[in-house]
Protein backbone atom coordinates (compact mmCIF):
# COMPACT_ATOMS: atom_id res chain seq x y z
CA UNK A 1 0.00 0.00 0.00
CA UNK A 2 1.29 3.61 -0.77
CA UNK A 3 2.01 5.63 1.69
CA UNK A 4 -0.09 8.74 2.48
CA UNK A 5 1.62 12.44 2.83
CA UNK A 6 0.71 14.82 4.77
CA UNK A 7 -2.05 14.73 7.71
CA UNK A 8 -6.34 14.21 7.56
CA UNK A 9 -7.90 16.97 8.52
CA UNK A 10 -8.58 15.41 11.88
CA UNK A 11 -5.28 14.89 12.38
CA UNK A 12 -4.63 18.69 11.75
CA UNK A 13 -7.09 20.09 13.74
CA UNK A 14 -6.77 18.21 17.05
CA UNK A 15 -3.52 20.01 17.66
CA UNK A 16 -3.63 22.56 20.38
CA UNK A 17 -3.01 25.47 18.24
CA UNK A 18 -5.77 27.47 15.75
CA UNK A 19 -5.14 27.34 12.32
CA UNK A 20 -6.47 29.94 10.03
CA UNK A 21 -6.26 29.48 6.10
CA UNK A 22 -2.57 30.32 5.72
CA UNK A 23 -1.41 28.07 8.05
CA UNK A 24 -2.32 24.80 5.80
CA UNK A 25 -2.21 23.86 2.01
CA UNK A 26 -4.25 20.80 0.73
CA UNK A 27 -1.99 18.29 -1.35
CA UNK A 28 -2.56 17.53 -4.93
CA UNK A 29 -5.04 14.90 -6.06
CA UNK A 30 -4.92 12.89 -9.21
CA UNK A 31 -6.29 14.46 -12.27
CA UNK A 32 -8.79 12.84 -14.87
CA UNK A 33 -11.17 15.82 -15.90
CA UNK A 34 -11.22 19.39 -16.90
CA UNK A 35 -12.03 22.26 -15.36
CA UNK A 36 -14.96 23.09 -16.87
CA UNK A 37 -16.40 19.42 -15.68
CA UNK A 38 -16.54 20.64 -12.18
CA UNK A 39 -19.78 21.36 -10.67
CA UNK A 40 -19.77 24.19 -7.73
CA UNK A 41 -23.28 23.22 -6.65
CA UNK A 42 -23.63 23.60 -2.98
CA UNK A 43 -26.45 24.42 -0.13
CA UNK A 44 -26.47 27.26 1.79
CA UNK A 45 -29.35 26.12 4.26
CA UNK A 46 -31.45 22.58 4.60
CA UNK A 47 -33.67 23.53 1.90
CA UNK A 48 -31.89 26.04 -0.44
CA UNK A 49 -29.50 25.20 -3.38
CA UNK A 50 -26.81 27.19 -4.92
CA UNK A 51 -25.00 26.51 -8.59
CA UNK A 52 -22.07 28.83 -7.15
CA UNK A 53 -21.23 28.89 -3.16
CA UNK A 54 -20.60 32.54 -3.28
CA UNK A 55 -22.64 34.68 -0.35
CA UNK A 56 -22.38 38.70 0.27
CA UNK A 57 -22.18 39.79 3.45
CA UNK A 58 -24.45 41.89 4.90
CA UNK A 59 -22.65 45.23 5.51
CA UNK A 60 -23.93 48.74 4.48
CA UNK A 61 -20.86 48.91 2.46
CA UNK A 62 -21.14 46.05 0.78
CA UNK A 63 -25.12 44.23 0.05
CA UNK A 64 -27.97 46.11 -1.22
CA UNK A 65 -30.12 45.30 -4.29
CA UNK A 66 -27.25 45.97 -7.00
CA UNK A 67 -25.25 43.44 -5.53
CA UNK A 68 -27.91 40.61 -4.71
CA UNK A 69 -29.35 41.13 -8.35
CA UNK A 70 -25.60 40.65 -9.57
CA UNK A 71 -24.82 37.81 -7.17
CA UNK A 72 -28.33 35.56 -8.12
CA UNK A 73 -27.66 36.34 -11.55
CA UNK A 74 -24.17 34.69 -11.43
CA UNK A 75 -25.12 31.34 -9.14
CA UNK A 76 -25.00 32.80 -5.14
CA UNK A 77 -27.13 35.10 -3.22
CA UNK A 78 -26.94 38.02 -1.51
CA UNK A 79 -27.78 39.52 1.99
CA UNK A 80 -29.34 42.82 2.07
CA UNK A 81 -28.19 44.05 5.42
CA UNK A 82 -30.69 46.24 8.08
CA UNK A 83 -28.31 49.21 8.70
CA UNK A 84 -31.63 51.14 7.70
CA UNK A 85 -35.13 51.32 8.28
CA UNK A 86 -37.85 48.75 7.76
CA UNK A 87 -39.00 50.39 4.50
CA UNK A 88 -35.40 50.96 3.04
CA UNK A 89 -34.62 47.34 3.64
CA UNK A 90 -37.90 45.56 2.01
CA UNK A 91 -37.44 48.33 -0.91
CA UNK A 92 -34.74 46.34 -1.39
CA UNK A 93 -35.63 43.14 -1.36
CA UNK A 94 -38.51 43.94 -3.43
CA UNK A 95 -36.22 45.45 -6.33
CA UNK A 96 -34.50 41.75 -5.83
CA UNK A 97 -37.42 40.19 -6.50
CA UNK A 98 -38.95 41.83 -9.05
CA UNK A 99 -35.88 42.04 -11.31
CA UNK A 100 -36.92 38.52 -12.87
CA UNK A 101 -39.63 39.99 -13.44
CA UNK A 102 -38.03 41.67 -16.76
CA UNK A 103 -39.32 45.28 -15.72
CA UNK A 104 -36.96 48.38 -14.86
CA UNK A 105 -39.60 50.01 -11.83
CA UNK A 106 -37.38 52.81 -11.13
CA UNK A 107 -35.73 53.90 -14.66
CA UNK A 108 -33.37 56.77 -14.85
CA UNK A 109 -35.30 59.56 -16.36
CA UNK A 110 -34.00 62.72 -18.29
CA UNK A 111 -36.15 65.19 -19.39
CA UNK A 112 -36.47 67.43 -23.02
CA UNK A 113 -33.49 69.98 -20.88
CA UNK A 114 -31.00 67.58 -20.18
CA UNK A 115 -28.11 67.35 -22.96
CA UNK A 116 -26.59 64.28 -24.23
CA UNK A 117 -23.42 64.68 -22.07
CA UNK A 118 -25.88 63.75 -19.16
CA UNK A 119 -26.25 60.51 -21.35
CA UNK A 120 -22.31 60.34 -21.27
CA UNK A 121 -22.00 60.49 -17.78
CA UNK A 122 -24.90 57.65 -17.21
CA UNK A 123 -23.26 55.74 -19.85
CA UNK A 124 -19.82 55.98 -18.09
CA UNK A 125 -21.09 55.14 -14.61
CA UNK A 126 -23.74 53.07 -15.29
CA UNK A 127 -23.13 51.21 -18.80
CA UNK A 128 -26.01 51.84 -20.85
CA UNK A 129 -27.22 54.63 -22.50
CA UNK A 130 -31.31 54.22 -23.12
CA UNK A 131 -32.78 56.55 -21.27
CA UNK A 132 -36.68 57.52 -21.55
CA UNK A 133 -37.69 61.33 -21.66
CA UNK A 134 -40.56 62.87 -19.75
CA UNK A 135 -41.50 66.36 -19.37
CA UNK A 136 -40.10 67.14 -16.12
CA UNK A 137 -37.41 64.46 -16.16
CA UNK A 138 -38.96 62.01 -13.45
CA UNK A 139 -41.11 58.97 -13.10
CA UNK A 140 -44.51 59.02 -13.13
CA UNK A 141 -44.59 61.84 -15.80
CA UNK A 142 -45.58 62.06 -18.96
CA UNK A 143 -43.82 60.24 -21.75
CA UNK A 144 -42.19 62.49 -24.05
CA UNK A 145 -39.30 60.52 -26.01
CA UNK A 146 -36.39 57.93 -25.44
CA UNK A 147 -32.16 58.68 -26.29
CA UNK A 148 -30.34 55.50 -27.57
CA UNK A 149 -26.88 55.52 -29.03
CA UNK A 150 -28.26 55.39 -32.51
CA UNK A 151 -29.50 59.16 -31.02
CA UNK A 152 -26.04 60.48 -30.42
CA UNK A 153 -23.48 58.54 -31.39
CA UNK A 154 -22.94 61.08 -33.94
CA UNK A 155 -23.33 63.97 -33.09
CA UNK A 156 -20.57 66.39 -32.16
CA UNK A 157 -22.08 69.23 -29.98
CA UNK A 158 -22.62 67.15 -26.73
CA UNK A 159 -24.14 70.29 -24.76
CA UNK A 160 -27.52 69.68 -27.54
CA UNK A 161 -30.36 69.52 -25.67
CA UNK A 162 -32.45 66.10 -25.98
CA UNK A 163 -35.55 67.67 -27.36
CA UNK A 164 -33.38 68.18 -30.67
CA UNK A 165 -31.88 64.60 -30.60
CA UNK A 166 -34.96 62.21 -29.08
CA UNK A 167 -36.95 59.82 -31.03
CA UNK A 168 -40.63 60.88 -30.40
CA UNK A 169 -42.48 58.42 -32.58
CA UNK A 170 -42.77 55.75 -29.42
CA UNK A 171 -43.72 51.96 -29.08
CA UNK A 172 -45.23 51.87 -25.95
CA UNK A 173 -47.07 49.04 -23.77
CA UNK A 174 -49.69 49.70 -21.12
CA UNK A 175 -49.77 49.38 -17.28
CA UNK A 176 -50.70 45.55 -16.22
CA UNK A 177 -49.31 43.64 -19.15
CA UNK A 178 -47.39 40.48 -18.04
CA UNK A 179 -43.76 39.73 -19.09
CA UNK A 180 -44.70 37.50 -21.73
CA UNK A 181 -46.75 39.63 -23.64
CA UNK A 182 -44.41 42.19 -23.41
CA UNK A 183 -41.36 39.87 -24.40
CA UNK A 184 -43.87 39.14 -27.16
CA UNK A 185 -44.09 42.86 -28.56
CA UNK A 186 -40.26 43.55 -28.03
CA UNK A 187 -39.70 40.48 -30.25
CA UNK A 188 -42.59 41.50 -32.92
CA UNK A 189 -41.36 45.30 -32.92
CA UNK A 190 -37.55 44.04 -33.29
CA UNK A 191 -37.04 47.41 -30.50
CA UNK A 192 -34.51 47.18 -27.78
CA UNK A 193 -36.68 49.24 -25.84
CA UNK A 194 -40.15 49.16 -24.63
CA UNK A 195 -41.58 52.02 -21.86
CA UNK A 196 -44.56 51.12 -19.84
CA UNK A 197 -47.01 53.85 -19.40
CA UNK A 198 -50.22 54.15 -17.37
CA UNK A 199 -54.03 55.61 -18.98
CA UNK A 200 -52.61 58.89 -19.01
CA UNK A 201 -49.28 58.34 -21.22
CA UNK A 202 -47.20 58.58 -17.91
CA UNK A 203 -43.98 56.61 -17.62
CA UNK A 204 -44.28 53.82 -15.00
CA UNK A 205 -41.80 51.53 -15.61
CA UNK A 206 -39.05 50.61 -19.00
CA UNK A 207 -37.89 47.04 -20.49
CA UNK A 208 -34.77 46.06 -22.02
CA UNK A 209 -34.45 43.73 -24.87
CA UNK A 210 -31.54 42.57 -23.09
CA UNK A 211 -34.30 40.92 -20.35
CA UNK A 212 -35.21 38.48 -22.93
CA UNK A 213 -31.87 36.67 -23.39
CA UNK A 214 -31.20 36.83 -19.41
CA UNK A 215 -32.27 33.19 -18.83
CA UNK A 216 -29.55 32.17 -21.77
CA UNK A 217 -26.91 34.32 -19.79
CA UNK A 218 -26.77 33.51 -16.99
CA UNK A 219 -28.19 29.48 -16.74
CA UNK A 220 -26.47 29.45 -13.12
CA UNK A 221 -29.21 31.93 -11.66
CA UNK A 222 -30.40 31.86 -8.53
CA UNK A 223 -34.19 31.46 -8.71
CA UNK A 224 -36.85 30.16 -6.38
CA UNK A 225 -40.20 28.19 -7.05
CA UNK A 226 -41.78 31.09 -8.46
CA UNK A 227 -38.86 31.87 -11.40
CA UNK A 228 -37.70 34.86 -9.06
CA UNK A 229 -34.58 35.71 -8.11
CA UNK A 230 -33.12 34.26 -4.56
CA UNK A 231 -32.27 36.92 -2.08
CA UNK A 232 -31.75 36.76 2.34
CA UNK A 233 -32.30 39.70 4.49
CA UNK A 234 -30.39 40.38 7.70
CA UNK A 235 -32.32 40.91 11.21
CA UNK A 236 -31.20 41.75 14.54
CA UNK A 237 -32.46 40.05 17.90
CA UNK A 238 -34.48 43.14 18.89
CA UNK A 239 -37.80 43.45 18.96
CA UNK A 240 -37.96 45.93 16.29
CA UNK A 241 -36.75 43.10 14.28
CA UNK A 242 -40.19 41.27 14.67
CA UNK A 243 -42.16 44.09 12.13
CA UNK A 244 -38.95 43.79 10.41
CA UNK A 245 -39.48 39.65 9.60
CA UNK A 246 -43.13 40.52 9.15
CA UNK A 247 -42.75 42.92 6.26
CA UNK A 248 -39.67 41.08 4.79
CA UNK A 249 -41.41 37.89 4.33
CA UNK A 250 -44.21 40.01 2.99
CA UNK A 251 -41.30 41.50 0.54
CA UNK A 252 -40.55 37.30 -0.75
CA UNK A 253 -37.39 37.09 1.09
CA UNK A 254 -35.60 33.70 1.15
CA UNK A 255 -33.68 33.25 3.77
CA UNK A 256 -33.62 35.55 6.98
CA UNK A 257 -30.30 35.90 8.41
CA UNK A 258 -29.95 36.56 11.86
CA UNK A 259 -27.02 38.90 12.58
CA UNK A 260 -25.07 38.80 15.88
CA UNK A 261 -21.57 38.84 16.27
CA UNK A 262 -21.71 36.63 19.13
CA UNK A 263 -24.98 34.20 18.36
CA UNK A 264 -24.77 32.03 20.97
CA UNK A 265 -27.54 34.05 23.23
CA UNK A 266 -30.97 33.14 24.54
CA UNK A 267 -31.93 36.23 22.28
CA UNK A 268 -31.46 34.68 19.21
CA UNK A 269 -32.72 31.14 20.52
CA UNK A 270 -36.04 33.10 21.02
CA UNK A 271 -35.98 34.52 17.49
CA UNK A 272 -34.84 31.73 15.85
CA UNK A 273 -37.84 29.43 17.67
CA UNK A 274 -40.24 32.51 16.90
CA UNK A 275 -39.68 32.34 13.03
CA UNK A 276 -39.62 29.03 12.48
CA UNK A 277 -43.07 28.70 14.15
CA UNK A 278 -44.92 31.72 12.23
CA UNK A 279 -42.87 30.97 9.31
CA UNK A 280 -41.83 27.55 9.05
CA UNK A 281 -41.04 27.71 4.83
CA UNK A 282 -38.54 30.52 5.83
CA UNK A 283 -35.52 29.35 5.48
CA UNK A 284 -33.15 30.50 9.03
CA UNK A 285 -29.44 31.02 9.08
CA UNK A 286 -27.87 31.97 12.60
CA UNK A 287 -24.68 33.04 13.95
CA UNK A 288 -21.96 33.97 14.18
CA UNK A 289 -20.52 30.92 15.88
CA UNK A 290 -17.14 29.21 16.10
CA UNK A 291 -17.34 26.27 18.56
CA UNK A 292 -19.80 22.85 18.78
CA UNK A 293 -21.68 24.26 21.87
CA UNK A 294 -22.80 26.93 20.21
CA UNK A 295 -24.14 25.00 16.81
CA UNK A 296 -25.75 23.01 19.35
CA UNK A 297 -28.01 25.61 20.66
CA UNK A 298 -28.43 27.36 17.41
CA UNK A 299 -29.36 23.79 15.59
CA UNK A 300 -31.71 22.89 18.36
CA UNK A 301 -33.73 25.93 18.12
CA UNK A 302 -34.17 25.36 14.68
CA UNK A 303 -31.69 26.97 12.30
CA UNK A 304 -31.43 25.99 9.20
CA UNK A 305 -27.57 26.83 8.46
CA UNK A 306 -25.11 28.48 10.35
CA UNK A 307 -22.93 31.52 9.71
CA UNK A 308 -19.17 30.70 11.28
CA UNK A 309 -16.56 33.27 12.10
CA UNK A 310 -15.82 35.19 15.13
CA UNK A 311 -13.32 38.10 14.31
CA UNK A 312 -11.38 37.11 11.13
CA UNK A 313 -12.53 40.34 8.96
CA UNK A 314 -10.08 42.64 7.16
CA UNK A 315 -11.85 45.35 9.07
CA UNK A 316 -12.36 43.56 12.36
CA UNK A 317 -10.86 44.04 15.78
CA UNK A 318 -13.11 41.57 17.84
CA UNK A 319 -10.35 39.38 18.30
CA UNK A 320 -8.17 42.11 19.24
CA UNK A 321 -10.43 44.06 21.26
CA UNK A 322 -12.57 41.77 22.99
CA UNK A 323 -9.80 38.72 23.20
CA UNK A 324 -12.60 36.29 22.03
CA UNK A 325 -13.18 34.50 18.86
CA UNK A 326 -11.21 31.44 17.25
CA UNK A 327 -8.95 31.00 14.60
CA UNK A 328 -11.16 30.71 11.77
CA UNK A 329 -10.22 27.43 9.66
CA UNK A 330 -10.07 25.59 12.57
CA UNK A 331 -13.48 27.21 13.91
CA UNK A 332 -14.53 25.96 10.34
CA UNK A 333 -13.56 22.16 10.56
CA UNK A 334 -15.06 21.78 14.25
CA UNK A 335 -18.29 23.49 13.36
CA UNK A 336 -18.53 21.67 9.55
CA UNK A 337 -18.15 18.70 11.56
CA UNK A 338 -20.67 18.73 14.20
CA UNK A 339 -23.37 20.21 11.92
CA UNK A 340 -22.94 17.59 9.25
CA UNK A 341 -24.33 15.13 11.84
CA UNK A 342 -27.29 17.42 11.60
CA UNK A 343 -27.74 17.80 8.02
CA UNK A 344 -26.91 22.06 8.64
CA UNK A 345 -24.61 23.40 6.48
CA UNK A 346 -21.93 25.82 7.54
CA UNK A 347 -21.09 29.08 6.32
CA UNK A 348 -17.81 30.29 6.09
CA UNK A 349 -17.82 33.87 7.34
CA UNK A 350 -14.38 36.38 6.91
CA UNK A 351 -10.85 36.04 6.27
CA UNK A 352 -11.11 35.08 2.78
CA UNK A 353 -9.00 37.65 0.39
CA UNK A 354 -7.81 35.35 -2.56
CA UNK A 355 -9.58 32.05 -4.32
CA UNK A 356 -7.27 29.83 -2.68
CA UNK A 357 -9.22 30.79 0.95
CA UNK A 358 -12.40 30.19 -0.99
CA UNK A 359 -11.02 26.65 -1.72
CA UNK A 360 -9.77 25.99 1.70
CA UNK A 361 -12.77 27.02 2.97
CA UNK A 362 -14.54 24.29 0.85
CA UNK A 363 -12.46 21.52 1.94
CA UNK A 364 -12.43 21.93 5.78
CA UNK A 365 -16.33 21.83 5.48
CA UNK A 366 -17.32 25.08 4.22
CA UNK A 367 -20.76 24.49 2.19
CA UNK A 368 -20.51 28.47 1.24
CA UNK A 369 -18.75 31.12 1.77
CA UNK A 370 -19.60 34.07 2.75
CA UNK A 371 -17.15 37.95 2.23
CA UNK A 372 -17.40 41.57 2.25
CA UNK A 373 -13.97 43.02 1.28
CA UNK A 374 -13.65 40.71 -2.02
CA UNK A 375 -16.80 42.44 -2.59
CA UNK A 376 -16.99 45.79 -1.21
CA UNK A 377 -14.77 47.38 -4.32
CA UNK A 378 -17.08 45.97 -7.11
CA UNK A 379 -19.67 48.49 -9.37
CA UNK A 380 -22.51 46.46 -7.71
CA UNK A 381 -21.96 47.50 -3.75
CA UNK A 382 -23.27 50.56 -2.45
CA UNK A 383 -21.37 53.75 -2.60
CA UNK A 384 -19.34 55.55 -4.98
CA UNK A 385 -15.98 56.01 -6.27
CA UNK A 386 -13.21 58.04 -4.97
CA UNK A 387 -9.57 58.46 -5.89
CA UNK A 388 -6.62 58.60 -2.87
CA UNK A 389 -3.44 59.08 -4.59
CA UNK A 390 -4.35 58.47 -8.14
CA UNK A 391 -5.77 54.77 -6.71
CA UNK A 392 -10.05 54.47 -7.45
CA UNK A 393 -11.40 53.05 -4.33
CA UNK A 394 -14.76 52.79 -2.32
CA UNK A 395 -15.53 52.74 1.35
CA UNK A 396 -15.60 49.61 3.03
CA UNK A 397 -16.67 49.71 6.65
CA UNK A 398 -17.17 47.17 9.24
CA UNK A 399 -20.54 46.92 11.17
CA UNK A 400 -18.59 47.76 14.64
CA UNK A 401 -16.90 50.83 13.60
CA UNK A 402 -18.10 53.61 14.87
CA UNK A 403 -19.32 55.02 12.17
CA UNK A 404 -21.53 52.04 11.40
CA UNK A 405 -22.84 51.91 14.77
CA UNK A 406 -23.38 55.34 14.60
CA UNK A 407 -26.04 54.27 11.57
CA UNK A 408 -27.76 51.48 13.64
CA UNK A 409 -24.81 48.35 13.15
CA UNK A 410 -24.62 48.33 17.06
CA UNK A 411 -27.65 46.34 16.89
CA UNK A 412 -25.54 43.12 15.85
CA UNK A 413 -23.37 43.90 19.22
CA UNK A 414 -25.89 44.02 21.93
CA UNK A 415 -25.03 48.10 21.97
CA UNK A 416 -27.97 49.80 20.85
CA UNK A 417 -28.47 51.19 23.97
CA UNK A 418 -24.71 51.48 25.29
CA UNK A 419 -23.76 55.23 26.86
CA UNK A 420 -20.44 54.33 25.35
CA UNK A 421 -19.83 51.94 22.17
CA UNK A 422 -17.00 50.30 22.13
CA UNK A 423 -15.96 49.71 18.78
CA UNK A 424 -15.26 46.13 17.00
CA UNK A 425 -14.12 47.15 13.61
CA UNK A 426 -12.14 49.73 11.36
CA UNK A 427 -13.71 52.06 8.62
CA UNK A 428 -11.57 51.72 5.81
CA UNK A 429 -11.55 51.76 1.20
CA UNK A 430 -10.74 49.19 -0.57
CA UNK A 431 -9.81 49.02 -4.56
CA UNK A 432 -11.72 49.36 -7.65
CA UNK A 433 -12.05 45.92 -8.39
CA UNK A 434 -14.60 46.43 -11.34
CA UNK A 435 -17.99 44.64 -12.48
CA UNK A 436 -18.97 41.71 -10.34
CA UNK A 437 -20.31 40.13 -14.31
CA UNK A 438 -16.52 40.35 -14.28
CA UNK A 439 -15.30 39.45 -10.91
CA UNK A 440 -17.39 36.44 -10.32
CA UNK A 441 -17.17 34.48 -13.08
CA UNK A 442 -12.83 34.91 -12.20
CA UNK A 443 -13.66 33.45 -8.78
CA UNK A 444 -15.19 30.49 -10.11
CA UNK A 445 -12.92 29.36 -13.18
CA UNK A 446 -10.36 30.07 -9.96
CA UNK A 447 -11.91 27.61 -8.08
CA UNK A 448 -13.12 24.80 -10.92
CA UNK A 449 -8.80 25.09 -11.47
CA UNK A 450 -8.59 24.74 -7.78
CA UNK A 451 -10.93 21.57 -7.41
CA UNK A 452 -9.15 20.37 -10.48
CA UNK A 453 -5.70 20.27 -8.53
CA UNK A 454 -6.97 18.34 -5.82
CA UNK A 455 -8.54 16.05 -7.89
CA UNK A 456 -12.71 16.60 -7.33
CA UNK A 457 -15.37 17.42 -9.11
CA UNK A 458 -17.76 18.80 -6.76
CA UNK A 459 -18.05 19.61 -2.89
CA UNK A 460 -20.02 16.70 -2.29
CA UNK A 461 -17.65 14.23 -3.05
CA UNK A 462 -14.65 17.32 -1.48
CA UNK A 463 -16.46 16.93 1.94
CA UNK A 464 -16.93 13.18 1.67
CA UNK A 465 -12.61 12.56 0.73
CA UNK A 466 -12.41 15.48 3.82
CA UNK A 467 -14.26 13.04 6.39
CA UNK A 468 -12.78 9.59 5.35
CA UNK A 469 -9.45 11.13 5.18
CA UNK A 470 -8.45 10.99 1.57
CA UNK A 471 -8.05 14.61 1.65
CA UNK A 472 -4.62 15.34 2.99
CA UNK A 473 -3.00 18.77 4.10
CA UNK A 474 0.04 20.46 5.61
CA UNK A 475 0.81 22.92 7.80
CA UNK A 476 2.88 25.75 6.58
CA UNK A 477 5.71 27.21 8.22
CA UNK A 478 6.48 31.37 7.85
CA UNK A 479 8.77 30.26 5.35
CA UNK A 480 6.83 28.01 3.60
CA UNK A 481 3.95 30.66 3.42
CA UNK A 482 6.40 33.74 2.26
CA UNK A 483 7.55 30.93 -0.44
CA UNK A 484 4.30 30.39 -1.89
CA UNK A 485 3.74 34.16 -2.62
CA UNK A 486 5.51 36.06 -5.16
CA UNK A 487 9.18 36.51 -3.82
CA UNK A 488 12.85 37.62 -4.49
CA UNK A 489 11.56 39.82 -7.91
CA UNK A 490 12.96 43.37 -8.37
CA UNK A 491 9.53 44.39 -9.55
CA UNK A 492 6.33 42.95 -11.23
CA UNK A 493 3.19 43.26 -11.78
CA UNK A 494 0.04 41.84 -10.12
CA UNK A 495 -2.71 40.35 -11.99
CA UNK A 496 -6.38 42.46 -12.06
CA UNK A 497 -7.73 39.72 -9.15
CA UNK A 498 -5.11 38.05 -6.79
Amino acid sequence: MTPMDGFSAEELFTKKNGFTYNDFIILPGFIDFAPDEVSLESRLTRNIMLKSPLVSSPMDTVTEHKMAIGLALLGGIGIVHYNNTIDEQVAQIRKVKRFENGFITEPIVLSPENTIADIDAIKEKYGFSGIPITVDGKLNSKLVGIVTNRDTDFETDRMKKLSEVMTKELLTAGKGLSLSEANQILKQSKKGKLPIVDGKGCLIAFMCRNDLVKNREYPLASKDSRKQLMVGAAISTKEESIDRLDALVEAGVNVVVIDSAQGNSVYQIEMIRYIKKKYPEIEVMGGNVVTQEQCENLIKAGADSLRIGMGPGSICTTQMTMSVGRAQATAIYKTAKFAKGQSVPVIADGGISTIGHISKALSIGASAVMMGSMFAGTQEAPGEYFYENGIRLKKYRGMASVEAMEAGGSKRYFAEEAKIKVAQGVSGAVVDKGSLFDYVPYLIQGLKHSFQDMGTKDITALHGRLYSGDLRFELRSPSAQLEGGVHDMYSYKEPKYM
